[in-house]
Formats: structure tokens, sequence, C-alpha cells
């Protein structure tokens, strides 16, 4: 039996349903349950809709940045197999988008960047989504969207493909699901439940309400700054900061990052406040809270390098023109003043929150035991022909030995070390070869006797050379196998890791057929793209394949989790 209260709490939650929701929901339950949906609908006063048969192929299109999006497309195929599914992957820029009206079963796996925008790989397919031409009356769909919750625009490209899907005439028979970065059991329980329903019966168009990831919350860990150090040598044109952060109980792997929420300036928070009638410790709302002025403005809101977003949301909230460009909150204030304190208040609600930056950790946790190693390039940009600091890393740069900080780990399955007796290729230029200290020194403390070999890249060999002396120490005891440097500026004709890489390239493609792990690490362009175009080059000429064999060879090695990129 049920006890009454519970009784009262399903009654409750189902108020309001319509019938075809109260159908799905059954459906859904008794998939949970392993019971026959007849038996639960046997004695409903309205008879239950004729069973189908199990849908027997299925679309599972993938668009991704890191290949956590790919990840679990695959995974979603080999599980839909199991159950007799046939099932068709492929990633978005790959997709033929003709053939998009003429699906009937299409599940896509996407996740969101930057302002809240698809993959770069995925946004041909956006697009096309968003024309009001397309017609998809034949489609039965479902979007499992991927994104980090510390983010304002939370999985919204996944929200969007999933809204425009409908709107064409699709037919919504999951909810969306929206997932954080610890994505994996909400990610194994929506595949189960969908596979369910189409292995039982034709699935009924689902609910309009969305399926959010669950608000657990990411752990955060407090951490004392120990060291904070530029690398660089006097007269460099950059600077990079090895920070040390003494953190007890931190579980991280090497190839993870952590994730650091920055502060603004108090100085920028201080001019802000100056211009409008209110005092720091004046109680403002925002985001459903209240909030001292300063502290919101000091902790929690974006100020600097605004997007067009939120400019145009400014625009309004003032009632002025201003141009589609980004621009500082202050900026903002000075040229387009509001007019009162209502208006101030209202302007503020319009900030996103300040985004975390992520920084892959520099150390290991069998090597550096109760600590947290970072490599900080100081970021640096211009705005209307001013140059700018970037907000986190001069946050970072002006940490104190003894301060406070905080942060969560961000696990990155995706780029992580093979078994101890494999070989490892790592190609990182600048604060690029922040995982490959974490890789090093992992594999010297547990005693891996796979080789390893380092390509590292900067400008001058007298002042950029980060972390020389520890790479001197490995290649003397023979932890470091190979290490080949490449010092941009030091001669006529600039010298990069790609031709490096060319240098060696009889040597470096035995490597590769002996099974060794190749790694990318650093600037997506070009230095990513240069990389990858040169080891094409080199597979083609010590192999004597084609442009497009080259091409297989390398996808083969990502496939096999053999060439691991983590670019930015």
């Amino acid at each position: 039996m049920i006890a009454q209260s519970k009784i009262k709490q399903v009654q409750e939650a189902i108020a309001g349903l319509t019938k075809d929701e109260i159908i799905w929901l059954s459906g859904y339950l008794s998939g949970l349950a392993g019971v026959d949906t007849k038996l639960l609908t046997a004695e409903a006063k309205e008879p239950a809709a004729p069973a189908a048969s199990a849908v027997q192929k299925i679309t599972i299109a993938y668009g991704t940045e890191t290949g956590n999006a790919k990840k679990l497309a695959t995974s979603f195929a080999a599980k839909a197999k199991k159950k007799g599914i046939q099932s068709k992957v492929v990633s978005l820029d790959q997709y033929k988008l003709a053939d998009l009206p003429k699906e009937e079963w299409f599940f896509t796996v996407i996740s969101t960047q930057g302002e809240g925008e698809p993959p770069a790989a995925a946004k041909k397919f956006y697009d096309f989504v968003h024309q009001e031409s397309v017609t998809l009356s034949k489609l039965n769909y479902g979007v499992l969207a991927l994104g980090d919750t510390s983010y304002p625009l939370f999985c919204k490209a996944g929200e969007d493909v999933d809204q425009q899907l409908q709107k064409l005439g699709g037919k919504r028979i999951v909810p969306l699901q929206k997932l954080d970065t610890d994505y994996e059991e909400e990610a194994e329980e929506w595949m189960a439940n969908l596979l369910h329903s189409l292995t039982t019966s034709a699935a009924p168009t689902a609910p309009a309400a969305v399926a959010v990831a669950k608000k657990t919350g990411k752990k955060t860990y407090s951490g004392i700054v120990q060291t904070n150090m530029n690398l660089n040598g006097r007269g460099s044109g950059k600077q990079t900061f090895h920070l040390e952060i003494a953190a007890d109980d931190v579980a991280f792997e090497p190839g993870d990052a952590i994730g650091i929420i920055p502060k603004n300036n108090p100085v920028l928070v201080h001019k802000i406040v100056a211009l409008s009638n209110l005092t720091e410790e004046t109680l403002v709302p925002f985001k459903g809270e209240t909030t001292p002025l300063g502290e919101l403005l000091h902790r929690k809101v974006s100020l600097v390098n605004l997007s067009e977003r939120v400019v145009k949301k400014y625009a309004e909230t003032v009632k002025q023109d201003i141009p589609d460009t980004r621009m500082d909150f202050l900026d903002l204030l000075r040229i387009y003043p509001v007019s009162n304190n209502e208006q101030f208040l209202a302007a503020l609600q319009v900030l996103d929150p300040i985004s975390p930056r992520l920084y892959s950790i520099a150390s290991s946790p069998e090597a550096h035991t109760g600590e947290v190693h970072l490599t900080v390039g100081m970021h640096r940009f211009c705005v209307n022909e001013q140059l700018r600091d970037g907000l986190c890393s001069y946050y970072l740069s002006q940490m104190t030995e003894g301060e406070e900080i905080e942060f969560y780990i961000h696990k990155n399955h995706l780029f992580k070390l093979p078994a101890a007796e494999k070989d490892v290729i790592m190609i990182g230029p600048g604060t690029g070869v922040a995982p490959f200290r974490s890789f090093v020194a992992h594999r010297d403390a547990t005693g891996a006797d796979g080789r390893n070999w380092l390509f590292f890249g900067d400008q001058h060999f007298t002042t950029d050379f980060l972390y020389q002396t520890e790479w001197l120490n490995w290649m003397e005891t023979g932890v470091l196998t190979n290490m080949n440097v490449a010092f941009s500026r030091d001669q006529k004709e600039k010298l990069y890791v790609q031709h490096k890489l060319w240098q060696h390239r009889e040597e470096l493609a035995k490597w590769i057929d002996d099974g060794a792990y190749l790694y990318v690490c650093g600037a997506k362009e070009p230095m990513s793209i240069d990389v990858e175009n040169m080891l094409l080059q080199i597979v083609k000429e010590q192999k004597g394949f084609s442009d497009e064999a080259a091409t297989d060879y390398l996808n083969a090695l990502k496939e096999e989790g053999r060439y691991l990129k983590d670019v930015y």
C-alpha cells in the first residue's frame, strides 16, 4: 500500500497535466519500474493508446568542441545497437542538412560555447534549423545538451536547437536534458529511458517542460597561495605566472583543469559606485538575492569587455542608441548615463554573473601532494585602441603569498595519460606546456616506463623557456627521452613547434607507428591548426599517403584515443 501522504504528493504533482502528458508520464514510470504499461492502464477510464511497432533505425548527430558530445553519442549508439536499433552516428559538420526533413527518428548531442553559441562544427546545422522555410513534419527528435552551470547561458545552444526543431514541425519525444560538467549519471539515465520507450512502442510527444541538470553545485575548494612568480626573464615581452596553491584533499588527475571565478578590481568598483547616488553598503537586488552594491560589483557581476548582447540590453534599459560593440560597464555609464537610481538598478540586472576561467593543472597529485600548480599567461588585448588586461589573469597575477583562493576541479575525461608502458608525444608551446609538466611529473613519480617526448616553443630562449631547469633535470634522469624546442624570435626566420616536428619527422612517425599517444595543448588558432597540417604532411611523406588517406590516418588516431587535443 502507498501512504496517503505520498498519494497526495502525486496528485499535486500531476494536477494540471493534459491527457497526453499523463499518458507519457505513465509510460515513463512504467519504464523505471519495468512494468507492462497495459497493466497500469487496464483500469483507466480512458482507453490506452494502441502500441505501435518498435523503432528500427535512428540517427545520432553530435556537435562538440572538446569531444564530450561525441563520446556520449557513441555510447548512445552502442546501447541502441544492443537493443536491436540500427544507429547512424555522425558529426554535425558532416551531416547532410538536406536529409533532416526526411528523418523520422533524430537525436542530437550538442554542447554550448562562449556566449551561448554552438560548437564551430555545429554552426551550419544550427543556422539551418533557424530557417523558417524548413519543414520537419516527419521528425521525431530529442536533444541532449552539454554545458557548464557556472556560465550564464547554460546549455543555450541545446535549448535553441530543441525549440527550433519543434517550431519547424518536429515532435519532441523526450524532454530536453541539460547536463553540467559531471554529466555521466544523468546522461545514462536519459539514454536508458529513451531506449526503453523506443523499444516498447512508438514514443509519444514529450511535454514541453525541459529536464534541467540537478542543481547540486560544484564542489568548491579553498586553498592558500604559497608561491606566485613570473617565469619570464627580464626583458621578455610576456608575463607568465607560476602559482602554487596549498589545498588538502583535492581530487584531480593529470589533464584536469581548475575553474576560478575572478574578482573585479576594487578601483573599478569605486568608480562605478561614484557614478550612482548609492554607496557600496547599499543593499541591491540581483538574481533573486539582496547584496551590498560593493560586494555585487566586486565579486558577482561581469564589468569589463561586456558582450554585444549585454550592451544591447543596457541600451534598451537606458533608452539610448548604442552601437553594436563590446564595452566596459564603466564606459557605458559614462557615455550613456542612467537618468536615476531606478534606472541604475535596472542596468545592474542586465549584467551577467562573472564566468569562471579554466586553467590546466600543472602539477601531479603524486609528485606535489597537497598542492595545485597553475601556469597563467597574462592576457592582454586592445579595446578602442586601449590596451587591457584579462580579468582573471590580472586577478591571479596580483595574488600574494598567504592569500586565500577558491576554485573547483574541471574534469577533462578526454585528455588523460595512457597506460604506464605507453609512449607519449607532447606538443605544448607557451602556457600549453602546463598539463605536460603534470604528465611528466606524474610519470616520474609513479615510475612509468613509457617514453616521453616534449616539443615546446616560445619567443626567446633566454627569457621565455618556461620550467627550463625542470625539463633539463628530467632529461638528465631519463624521464624525458627527447625534448625539442623552438624559439620563434631568436633567428631571422620564425621557428615554431611545427617546424621542429618536420625536422624530426622520421623518428616521430616511427614512435606513432609503435603506438605512441599524441597530445597537443595551447592556442587553438593558429597553433593547433598549423600543427595538425604539419602532421598531415609528415604522414603523407613518411607513408606515401594521399591527402585523403593522411586525413583518414589522423582521424583513426583520434578514434583510437591516441591523438588528443586540449586547445583554447
